[in-house]
């Protein structure tokens, strides 16, 4: 039940042509306290249900329970989540060993791109993809959670 996992910006479009499929996502937050984020996510035909906990020092680390719940009943629960849904199309990219989910942000946070990695150390090593730019893990603004409070359009205008 503990994540591992990198954040980092992206600074090409290359991934869209290694990408071996593509999701829509629509997500929307219970609770947005650091400490507890409760996420309500559709995709396609699904539904899903997250808790997050407090990240690590690092910004790798933290406890996650994901259940899948019914495509109608995420549904519902989005239209009682916070102000701020975010809506976005996630890229699924191998390297190498690992897999990359690259998300394109629409609405108040278009113009944003992160790709994650998910890893089973710390200290994995991982190849890093050509369009892989600076490493954003730890940096609170690029949260989902937070993206969905102070989007992307506002601070990047500031």
């Amino acid at each position: 039940m503990l994540e591992i996992e990198r954040k980092f910006l992206v600074k090409s479009d290359t991934y869209r042509k290694e990408a071996y499929d593509q999701i829509e996502i629509i997500q929307g937050f219970l609770n947005t306290d650091p400490e507890r984020t409760v996420r309500v996510r559709r995709t396609g035909t699904k539904g899903y249900i997250t808790v997050k906990g407090l990240t690590d020092s690092d910004g790798t680390t933290r406890f996650e329970w994901e259940r899948e719940i019914p495509h109608q009943e995420a549904s519902r629960l989005l239209e009682i989540c916070e102000k701020g849904v975010i809506r976005k199309m996630r890229y699924l990219v191998k390297s190498g060993k690992h897999l990359f989910e690259v998300d394109e942000f629409y609405d108040e946070n278009e113009g944003l791109v992160i790709a994650e990695i998910e890893l089973q150390k710390v200290n994995e090593t991982f190849v890093k993809p050509s369009w892989l730019g600076i490493e954003v893990t730890g940096n609170p603004k690029y949260y989902n959670s937070q993206l969905s409070i102070n989007p992307y359009q506002s601070w990047r205008k500031k």
